[in-house]
């Protein structure tokens, strides 16, 4: 699947650690691709909602998990393995975005040894923009 393919909406993107603090990178990012046509469903037990939309404190209490297209991390690299694990143990297939600074070399090899595909180190609304001026 190519990044185009990947970020052409609609597609539901579950955002694990997105911030309702506007200072954040990921509550920036995601504001643009809401208003980009993506659905964003906010994976973040510290917060009840953000831009308006429930947040989920994991995936497995998101309703229809298997209906995410993305799950895209914006947490720290030592927390990806987990997700990982928690992704495969709900036998979903989602591309799995890894932000800027998140690399994860071994959650990245387990995931698609289980036939997922992986984005590492890159910011989903650079590379969003990036097609966008190309067309």
């Amino acid at each position: 699947m190519t990044k185009a393919e990947i970020l052409t909406p609609p597609k539901k993107i579950a955002v694990i650690g997105l911030s309702d603090n506007p200072a954040r990178p990921s509550h920036g990012v995601f504001k643009y691709l809401m208003e980009n046509g993506f659905e964003i469903i906010p994976v973040n037990p510290m917060i009840q909602e953000v831009f308006g939309l429930p947040a989920f404190a994991s995936l497995s209490q998101i309703p229809n998990p298997q209906e995410i297209n993305i799950v895209d991390v914006f947490r720290q690299p030592e927390a990806v393995m987990e997700i990982v694990d928690e992704i495969l143990s709900l036998n979903i297939k989602p591309v799995i975005w890894l932000q800027e600074g998140v690399i994860a070399p071994e959650a990245k090899a387990k995931a698609e040894q289980a036939g997922l595909t992986v984005i590492m180190n890159e910011c989903m609304k650079k590379e969003h923009y990036k097609l966008q001026a190309i067309q």
